[in-house]
């Protein structure tokens, strides 16, 4: 049964939800229902509850649905929803101990497999709801991880789920099964994907696999499948060359109607190289600053390696970058104005030291910068730490721990570490969704989650090609 104008609405299964962006970004299309979500955080499960009108349980029962878990993936029984119609599993869970080993033994013995245990709960959960489809998403180190086998590995699971179910199931604790009812999955889609392709104004790429169960997907050829699924994710080729910056996304306006604004931030540095008085900020001076002509446009192409354009495409890009906006419901909108009740938008405490270092670093810049100056930290050995964002840029990737200089900071100078909403108009988080805990406790919901826009584009994909089978 579907909403009128819309289509179907297909049931979904969240593992490892954390706070939830991946889900927003499926809610946000208006084409999915989510049955339960699950996360072992209890500030996650806090913040996904309050934001997405959930029960907050400690087990899984069919009878509360719609419905958050607080629990380890190990407790939940998966089998009481075997009589449910469930469309979706999505989920990204953890896979640092997933390990592929090559025996040191015999040859015969070839490639030993230990799959990471949170992993072998995300297939259990596949086996038992046997759903229409799934979407895996991961870190991009996955595919290189022990030289790519355990990449090879996972996508042999999927694609041979009822052959590898009686190896998966080694991990975990003995799941009975009647191994006849489990279909294979059709891999439609794999590919580490670049936010900014997207319209999200951060570099962050992620591991996306999606699959199809095979029952169903038969009728249509596996490279039409993928061709078609690829076509519908909207990956705009005018993004990948003219990238949403920070400054758009904090200031809710797209770049031809910020000079004045980009002027006001840039002429603050001006003489940051005297006042550092390194050989290394002078070069800086010659090689970034005198290149700059303060027309934001200009800039804009220079900064992200633009040359070869037409004042048309460029007029396209700039609308485009608007409609995004509008889409987040950014546009017209400066995050500094919001007043938010999660306490979101509070600047957060910092010692002051860190904050006379971080004002002699200018935008696109790091710690390197003041080295050899009486900025420099005491310690040795560390680099590509207190990162100031550019304003003409995409952020530098959203991170969920880590204190002091392992942050990013603003690209005005008279900022310094950001709130975490504006980390969250970064990551597109919609302003009206709420976090809930400590400044690092919504640091970490932020951080660890996938970017909405980027889960919607996936989202809207997927639903026509679940349209077509259906």
């Amino acid at each position: 049964m579907g909403v009128e104008g819309l289509g179907e609405i297909y049931r979904v299964v969240s593992l490892f939800s954390g706070a939830g962006g991946l889900d927003e970004g499926f809610a946000l299309t208006g084409r999915y229902e989510v049955l339960f979500a699950n996360d072992v955080k209890d500030f996650m499960v806090k913040t996904y509850s309050a934001n997405f009108k959930l029960k907050k349980t400690y087990y899984l029962n069919p009878k509360d649905f719609p419905q958050v878990v607080l629990s380890d993936v190990s407790k939940l029984d998966f089998s009481r929803l075997e009589n449910f119609d469930v469309d979706l599993v999505v989920g990204g869970p953890p896979c640092q101990d997933f390990s592929v080993l090559r025996s040191s033994t015999t040859e015969r013995q070839g490639i030993m497999v230990r799959r990471g245990r949170l992993y072998a709960h995300f297939v259990r959960a596949l086996v038992h709801l046997q759903p229409k489809a799934f979407v895996f998403e991961n870190v991009p180190g996955l595919v290189s991880a022990n030289r790519g086998l355990a990449y090879k590995t996972i996508i042999e699971d999927f694609s041979h789920l009822n052959l590898r179910w009686d190896e998966v199931k080694k991990t975990i604790d003995n799941d009975q099964l009647d191994k006849s009812k489990i279909h294979d999955y059709r891999i439609i889609f794999r590919d580490v994907v670049d936010a900014t392709h997207f319209g999200v104004p951060q570099a962050r790429k992620r591991l996306l696999i999606v699959g199809l169960r095979r029952d169903i997907a038969h009728k249509q050829d596996p490279l039409t499948l993928s061709y078609k699924f690829k076509k519908y994710l909207r990956k705009h080729k005018l993004l990948k060359k003219y990238p949403l910056t920070s400054m758009e996304a904090f200031e809710g306006e797209i770049i031809p109607n910020l000079q004045d604004r980009y002027v006001e931030v840039m002429k603050e540095y001006d003489g940051v190289w005297q006042a550092v008085g390194t050989e290394k900020a002078l070069k800086w001076k010659r090689a970034v600053w005198d290149r700059l002509t303060f027309n934001i446009v200009e800039d804009y192409l220079l900064l992200n390696n633009v040359t070869n354009y037409s004042e048309h495409e460029l007029e396209e890009a700039f609308e485009l970058h608007k409609t995004i906006l509008k889409e987040l419901d950014y546009y017209g909108k400066k995050v500094s104005q919001l007043n938010l009740l999660d306490g979101s938008n509070n600047p957060p405490r910092e010692k002051q030291e860190i904050v006379k270092r971080v004002k002699m670093i200018p935008p696109g810049e790091n710690y390197e910068f003041v080295v050899g100056s009486p900025w420099e930290l005491r310690k040795k050995g560390v680099s590509q730490i207190y990162r100031k964002l550019h304003p003409l840029k995409p952020s530098y990737t959203v991170v969920a721990y880590g204190g002091g200089g392992m942050a990013m900071y603003h690209y005005e100078r008279s900022r310094s570490a950001l709130t975490n909403r504006e980390k969250a108009r970064l990551q597109t988080f919609p302003d009206a969704f709420q976090f809930v805990g400590s400044y690092s406790t919504m640091k970490a919901e932020i951080g660890e989650a996938v970017p909405p826009l980027l889960a919607k584009r996936v989202a809207e994909a997927l639903a026509r090609i679940l349209d077509e089978i259906d």
